[in-house]
């Protein structure tokens, strides 16, 4: 399987995290910084995909108890890159994630997890209730990248998508405590997986510790909303990001984007504790945020919440055990 990326997408730069240290699947301040920078400096890091670059071979099956994913309480799954320590961030602050590009290698992979994921206990879905995996090629576009290019699968048949590369999994490392890559979500961010952590976007997550100690991996190429299996377009990718500080900040939910035209706020199951309060919460953390860095009335940002037919809602993740929910707001009435 050829992996090379087209040249025009390599990145290159004084400041490179490498796969060597992209292997973590737990996530904490106990980790010494990989990598250190400066605000608005320019860096890039490599990741693994989820299943650390093994499924690349017709006829391979994701398998939950062999290494390195075979572990006695949650599997080990959604290796990250980092920590990345940012200057100036202390505990109390908020990292603002520029995300400039998401370089994606020419294939990916998605599948099935026996008794597991939506289907797993369903009675119609018993004929394919195994570990399964297929490749998923990656073309480039008329561009001759694959910023525009397509994904293509072959199960019996074969069908094109566009590409729509994310990051899966961005966190910082908690106030307490070591978490996991495949089932922490919390006020540090998380295994998320919300399609809007692209390029040309920028995330905000809270500060705990000096230095932000930012983490990032699991990248999909591109994922159906809910993600219904809990396992996407899983891809390894080099990123290219930068960081500021929002000092004396802290962000409500799980976290924040901003797009080039809108809001969005983030929020989860686990973090909010459950689904209706987590759909709840997304809701009144998005009025607070027009309320407070907007100077939007109360009044007016509840009735944009019944009334605008710009606001929307997305069900980012809604797969077995998880879900991540969002509200987007155009910065057109704001």
């Amino acid at each position: 399987m050829v992996t090379e990326r087209p040249a025009s997408t390599t990145v290159t730069g004084p400041k490179k995290l490498g796969r060597d240290t992209a292997g973590h699947v737990e996530f904490g301040a106990h980790l010494e910084p990989a990598l250190r920078v400066r605000q608005g400096e320019i860096f890039a890091v490599e990741t693994l995909d989820n299943w650390f670059d093994s499924l690349n071979e017709p006829g391979a099956r994701p398998d939950l108890t062999k290494p390195p994913i075979g572990a006695l309480q949650v599997f080990r799954a959604n290796p990250v890159n980092g920590p990345i320590h940012v200057e100036g961030a202390e505990p109390g602050d908020a990292l603002r994630v520029h995300i400039h590009d998401i370089a994606i290698r020419d294939w990916g992979w998605t599948g099935m997890l026996k008794a597991r994921g939506m289907t797993g206990t369903l009675a119609y879905f018993a004929e394919i209730d195994e570990d399964f995996a297929t490749i998923i090629r990656h073309v480039p576009g008329p561009s001759g990248t694959f910023a525009d290019g397509e994904a293509v699968m072959d199960v019996g048949r074969e069908v094109r998508w566009p590409l729509a590369p994310f990051i899966g999994v961005i966190a910082t490392a908690p106030e307490r405590g070591v978490e996991n890559t495949v089932i922490s979500q919390g006020a540090w961010g998380g295994n998320l997986d919300v399609r809007d952590v692209s390029a040309g976007n920028v995330v905000e997550l809270n500060s705990a510790h000096e230095g932000g100690l930012l983490f990032v991996g699991d990248v999909h190429a591109s994922q159906g909303d809910s993600e219904f299996t809990g396992i996407a377009n899983e891809t390894a990718a080099e990123l290219l990001l930068s960081v500021e500080v929002m000092k004396g900040r802290q962000i409500p939910g799980a976290l924040r984007i901003e797009k080039p035209n809108s809001l969005v706020q983030v929020e989860s199951a686990r973090n909010a504790g459950g689904r209706d309060r987590a759909l709840t919460w997304v809701f009144i953390n998005m009025i607070r945020w027009l309320v407070e860095d907007y100077g939007m009335s109360k009044r007016e940002a509840v009735l944009h919440m019944t009334a605008n037919s710009l606001v929307r809602t997305h069900i980012y993740q809604n797969t077995s055990g998880a879900f991540c929910c969002g509200v987007e707001f155009p910065k057109s009435c704001v």
